[in-house]
């Protein structure tokens, strides 16, 4: 029997037990079986007796260039990438063509950075949900399948839901106390998926069906990205908040790759993090915290990914935790415990990164995988279900450090959707991190984000004075991160906090806001804008940081790309920013000189145009590279 019928009798499995109606949750991210989700997707295709909707969130999907010269460019990455016969999930193909048929639903939680901007149905069917509520909402929605990735089994024969306990563990709880629900489960073993540990270990009962067959799927690898000079200089200041024997909660994304590579620079070379921080013209912060990690950080973050291993290669995730309070008491106290050596490093929710990154937890040795640990949600993103006491001694000096796309001059914050309600991805745990914050009497919150977007007369502040709604409220704002240094808003008036938003805000955009301010009686007539804060230009950055440009690179941690690729990838956006403005390309593509750059050319075979257009192309590409 050849591997799609042995999926398609799956399928009628669970028609014969839950009915013609399937609402399948999937887990988001790595843990989706592909080949099993795009059987049941083909079956509810070819018949319309049979409705199928589909909940998930985080639906990866390989880069689908939208221009023939991107196409050149990424067609040879995303084979070294993911190889010529990546198994994309069916329904995306179909969002992508001619959307999906009437009897199917697609409902997600969270999306890819931008991956349902002016996508109707996936905007319609979106869901706001804290990360600790989806199950409940899952349940909620009638789900009665479940299907996902696991490792294992191991000598024991136990298996390990791995890259995905997140939701599937309170999933499953809840579901339990549903007898009279018919509802059907499949793990399919992927042989390349790191078994771990913690709650994520689960006795095969915990599935109606383990399917031992190869998935046949490589893991979804995420290429490291670029981190510019705006990025990096965000990085170096939240650095400066994190305390040694603290703990560490990141996202991902450029922003969090900076944060990580300013501690590691902390960390090996205290001094020179110490001196370039010296030279920065910045308003000192009450939290400052510098020199090497001694006692070392805990990672407890819903999100397990490539900064936490390039902490641990460092020698800075080294604290650890017990699952004992009296043990943990002890440990935090500064005793020197018999049982050193065999706490916990890091306890995650989910993890997605790198090929590399799958690989170091795949090598783990028996002794360092316990302490990597996986749980979900409900235990990693909240300080509830009884625990308290234990997880607040485990977490001391927390600081969770997320990104946000706008902060408004109050202090609220917005990280997941545009002015007209277009959800550029999902609030998540974001909240949840947030207000554990505020939970704990020695955690705090650190939203980054970069002052302003765009160029020339398309720049835009990302500090504004209000926001058609928001993710995190004003009354839980705390600390905001931008390239210009700290503002510290918590327990502070409204007054304070402007006021501490417009020195860390670009310097052509604060008077408009302190106008603004002023007129609505939130700021004093008489307060003027110091003089230090005039200074925040994106010229001033690159003054100080041009010269330290070996320090902060723009591949921290190595790259995918080969280095004409790195030169290109940048090239191209600007390209793409450039078309915006039709008398800007023209006066490109007559500055443009492809002779001086032919392997750039070569790569995307523009080296020999072929007709008019791509002798355009080529002048063009010149011109931005």
């Amino acid at each position: 029997m050849n591997v799609n019928s042995q999926l398609e009798q799956l399928v009628e499995k669970a028609l014969e037990k839950v009915g013609p109606h399937i609402v399948l949750g999937l887990p988001l991210g790595l843990g989706k079986p592909n080949r099993l989700v795009n059987a049941f997707y083909e079956r509810a295709k070819a018949d319309a007796d049979v409705r199928l909707d589909i909940v998930t969130a985080l639906s990866l999907d390989i880069p689908q260039p939208g221009h023939w010269l991107e196409a050149r460019l990424m067609g040879p990455i995303i084979e070294r990438q993911f190889g010529q016969d990546y198994p994309r999930l069916a329904y995306q193909v179909d969002l992508g063509d001619n959307g999906l048929p009437d009897n199917v639903t697609l409902t997600e939680f969270y999306f890819q950075s931008g991956a349902a901007l002016g996508k109707p149905l996936l905007q319609r069917r979106y869901i706001s949900s804290n990360y600790t509520h989806v199950a409940r909402d899952l349940v909620d929605r009638g789900i009665n399948v479940t299907a996902q990735l696991v490792a294992g089994p191991d000598r024991d024969g136990q298996y390990s839901l791995s890259c995905n306990p997140d939701v599937s563990l309170d999933l499953m709880r809840l579901l339990k106390a549903l007898p009279e629900r018919k509802v059907m489960s499949f793990a399919q073993v992927h042989p390349e998926l790191p078994f771990m540990h913690g709650d994520a270990l689960v006795a095969p009962e915990f599935f109606d069906q383990i399917i031992e067959q190869n998935p046949d799927q490589p893991l979804f690898g995420l290429p490291p990205m670029p981190v510019s000079l705006q990025d990096h200089a965000v990085g170096f200041h939240a650095s400066r908040l994190v305390a040694d024997g603290g703990t560490l909660q990141i996202g991902i994304g450029s922003l969090s790759d900076a944060l990580v590579h300013s501690l590691i620079l902390r960390h090996q070379r205290p001094d020179e993090h110490r001196q370039f921080r010296d030279r920065l013209t910045m308003k000192p912060c009450s939290l400052e915290a510098e020199g090497t990690f001694d006692e070392g950080l805990y990672g407890a973050s819903e999100m397990f990914m490539d900064g936490f291993m390039h902490l641990y290669q460092a020698g800075i995730l080294k604290r650890e935790v017990f699952d004992d309070l009296e043990l943990q008491q002890r440990s935090n106290a500064g005793e020197t415990l018999a049982e050193s050596g065999s706490g916990a490093l890091m306890d995650g929710g989910f993890f997605l990164g790198s090929s590399a990154f799958y690989q170091f937890l795949r090598e783990l040795d028996d002794q360092e995988r316990p302490r990597f640990r996986m749980h979900g949600v409900g235990r990693i993103n909240q300080l509830y279900g009884g625990s308290e006491a234990l997880e607040i001694a485990q977490r001391r000096h927390a600081r969770f450090i997320n990104t946000c796309m706008m902060v408004t001059a109050t202090g609220a914050a917005v990280s997941d959707g545009l002015a007209d309600h277009q959800l550029v991805s999902g609030v998540g745990g974001q909240y949840n991190f947030v207000a554990m914050a505020h939970a704990m009497a020695d955690g705090r919150s650190a939203l980054m984000l970069r002052a302003a977007r765009g160029s020339g007369d398309d720049r835009r502040s990302n500090i504004v004075w209000e926001y058609p709604h928001v993710t995190i409220p004003r009354h839980l704002r705390d600390l905001v991160v931008t390239e210009y240094g700290i503002a510290d808003l918590r327990g502070k008036t409204d007054e304070e906090c402007i006021q501490a938003l417009v020195c860390i805000m670009e310097a052509p955009f604060q008077d408009e806001l302190v106008e603004r301010a002023k007129s609505a009686g939130k700021l004093a007539r008489s307060w003027q804008v110091p003089d230090n804060a005039r200074a925040n230009t994106p010229e001033a950055l690159r003054a100080h940081f041009q010269a330290e440009r070996d320090r902060f690179p723009n591949y921290p941690y190595g790259s995918d790309f080969t280095e004409i690729e790195q030169r290109l990838i940048p090239a191209l956006k600007r390209l793409k920013d450039l078309s915006a403005s039709k008398p800007r390309l023209l006066r490109a593509a007559f500055s443009g000189r492809p002779a001086e750059h032919p392997k750039a050319l070569a790569r995307l075979g523009l080296d020999k145009p072929a007709n008019l257009k791509e002798r355009l192309y080529a002048r063009l590409v010149a011109a931005v590279l």
